[in-house]
């Protein structure tokens, strides 16, 4: 069972993970966020990136911004899942020790954390 989310980093991000049919669902879902919580929203990535298994966009935000982030995150994210991991600077730790779901969740690509 994927871990839920916890307050434990200074930083986050979140990655709302989409597919073809759900890329304007998922737009509009980080555009909300932006405009609504505040939170600094990155490309919409129709392809690949890093170490994520789906399309996805990322959303950053801090600790004292945590509990109102994910709360509406589970609320408004209508089956997309969002990976969300804290941010420390330890890239692989922050995709494995610090990775938390909300959904389901999905084996990453770790091999670029690895070189």
């Amino acid at each position: 069972m994927p871990r839920r989310p916890e307050n434990l980093y200074p930083q986050y991000h979140a990655h709302v993970y989409f597919a073809p049919a759900t890329v304007a669902q998922a737009r509009e879902l980080c555009e909300r966020a932006g405009r609504e919580l505040m939170v600094v929203v990155g490309r919409v990535h129709e392809r690949l990136v890093g170490p994520h298994p789906h399309w996805s966009c990322q959303l950053a935000f801090d600790a004292a911004e945590f509990d109102q982030v994910i709360a509406w995150l589970d609320a408004n994210r209508d089956g997309l899942d969002i990976f969300v991991h804290g941010v420390t600077g330890d890239y692989l730790a922050d995709h494995t020790a610090h990775a938390m779901w909300l959904g389901e969740g999905s084996a990453l690509d770790l091999r670029m954390f690895r070189r």
